[in-house]
């Protein structure tokens, strides 16, 4: 189920869903009421319950719908790392105080407001977005009677990504380890980003689902994870920024559609001189100590 990432909206993330014996296995909820509903939909379509939700990190675009899907499922199971309570009391309430400021402006129209307004009432769930089954390491785990591969990185994306392999399909969801048209750095490690793709480039799997953008296969994700170092390369050199983002473009170019383009190219020029060229401190703000840093 793919979400909506539009330029000037608040995305929703690629949704999966797993058929298991006695239930239905959703990764990822997404942000927006119709995008749970369309979930809903599915499980009902289905004939079978959403028994487990997994939640590959605390984004609001990938575990917004887990208060709509607890409300329509209540015996649901939820597995996330435990890096929303940190995020619930840091990043999430730092925003929680922009939305407000935003809200009290003189100039903010009603239409803004309203969508303000519903993000704050998304972070303001707090207990229902987090998990009941904390995933704290890799293992395997039975969701719905399916038995997958459950892996955790804690020093990448958001500071506990969790990735989902079935085995049986060989499919891997990597939740926003990978995303398009660009990677997203927001909260990430980049260097140990890096470290996690390489992690799973050793997995042995045919079909790849990132948090973002169309599904891809292995030789597709090399391109990708390729495109990623090179990026990071350049920006740590004495490049101008307007090169490391057309480097991007190049070397990723199969892998974002033409009408993807220009929110690529908006997307780089922030997170090429906001977050990649920022201050040493900046670019470490989110790397556990004494990992990549």
């Amino acid at each position: 189920m793919r979400g909506v990432f539009v330029a000037g909206t608040q995305p929703d993330g690629n949704t999966v869903l797993l058929r298991g014996s006695n239930g239905i296995v959703v990764v990822d909820s997404g942000r927006h009421a119709a995008h749970a509903a369309r979930i809903i939909d599915a499980a009902h379509a289905s004939g079978l319950p959403v028994a487990a939700i997994v939640n590959t990190h605390w984004h609001l675009d990938h575990v917004a719908g887990n208060v709509a899907l607890r409300a329509a499922f209540p015996t649901v199971e939820v597995h996330a790392s435990n890096a929303i309570n940190d995020a619930l009391s840091g990043f999430l309430a730092d925003y929680r105080k922009q939305l407000e400021a935003l809200i009290a402006r003189p100039d903010a129209t009603p239409e803004n407001v309203a969508a303000w307004l519903a993000e704050l009432a998304r972070i303001d769930a707090g207990a229902q977005l987090r998990p009941t089954h904390p995933v704290t390491e890799t293992q395997d785990r039975l969701l719905a009677g399916r038995r997958v591969h459950a892996g955790l990185e804690d020093n990448a994306v958001s500071g506990g990504d969790v990735w989902l392999y079935d085995q049986s399909t060989r499919t891997l969801v990597a939740g926003d380890l990978v995303t398009l048209p660009v990677p997203l750095f927001d909260t990430a490690c980049s260097e140990g980003w890096q470290q996690a793709l390489e992690r799973l480039d050793a997995i042995g799997f045919a079909g790849l689902v990132p948090g973002h953008g169309a599904p891809m296969d292995h030789v597709q994700f090399r391109v990708y994870r390729n495109g990623f170092d090179r990026l990071l390369a350049c920006a740590a050199s004495d490049a101008p920024a307007d090169a490391c983002k057309a480097g991007w473009l190049r070397d990723a170019a199969i892998l974002i559609p033409q009408q993807d383009t220009a929110l690529a190219s908006s997307l780089l020029d922030y997170y090429i001189r906001q977050v990649l060229r920022a201050s040493p401190e900046r670019r470490a703000r989110y790397c556990r100590k004494g990992k990549a840093s």
